[in-house]
C-alpha cells in the first residue's frame, strides 16, 4: 500500500530551506533559500552569513548602531548565497526562501532567470525595500506566493 501522508514538493524544499537557515550565525535573522529545477531537483541552497573566508567572531552582529558597527554592510542575505552556491544555470527555476526578498535580492533574482519564489514569511510587508522588490519583481515576470501549510517540527540530539 501506498503511504498517503508524504510531504509535498513545496513543503520538503521549503524544509531543505529552512534547515539551511538554522546554518546561520545571526542571532535575529535566520534566512535560509533553496533553488529548484523544473525537474525538481535542488541547484542551489544558501543562508545569510558572512562571506567565505571572514570570520564570524571578527566582525559585529549587531541590528542597531553606527552603520559599520552591524552586520548590514558584512553579511551576504541567502538568496545570493543560494545563488553563488548554484550547481547549474538557473534560468526558469523557483526558489524557496523563508523570507521574502529585499530589493537587493530581488534584482540578483531577476538576474539569474529564477521565474518564481515561494516564501514563509513577509515581516517586512510594506516597507520601502519591500514595496521595491515586488515592483522590480512583478515588472520583471516573476511570481511569487506564500506557502500557508508549512509547519515545521525538528528536534536534533546533540
Amino acid at each position: 500500500m501506498i503511504r498517503k501522508d508524504y510531504i509535498s514538493w513545496d513543503r520538503y524544499f521549503m524544509g531543505v530551506a529552512y534547515l539551511s537557515a538554522m546554518r546561520s550565525k545571526d542571532d535575529s535573522s535566520q534566512v535560509g533559500a533553496c533553488i529548484v529545477n523544473q525537474k525538481n531537483r535542488i541547484v542551489g541552497i544558501g543562508y545569510n552569513g558572512l562571506p567565505i573566508g571572514c570570520k564570524d567572531a571578527d566582525f559585529p552582529w549587531e541590528r542597531d548602531g553606527a552603520f559599520l558597527d552591524t552586520k548590514y554592510p558584512y553579511v551576504v542575505h541567502a538568496e545570493p548565497n543560494a545563488i553563488l552556491n548554484a550547481t547549474v544555470p538557473l534560468e526558469n527555476t523557483r526558489m524557496y526562501v523563508t523570507l521574502f526578498p529585499c530589493n537587493e535580492c530581488a534584482k540578483l533574482i531577476i538576474q539569474a532567470g529564477i521565474r518564481e519564489l515561494i516564501y514563509l514569511s513577509d515581516k517586512y510587508e510594506g516597507t520601502p525595500a519591500d514595496v521595491a522588490a515586488k515592483r522590480l519583481l512583478s515588472a520583471a515576470g516573476v511570481s511569487w506566493r506564500k506557502l500557508t501549510d508549512f509547519k515545521i517540527r525538528v528536534t536534533f540530539d546533540e
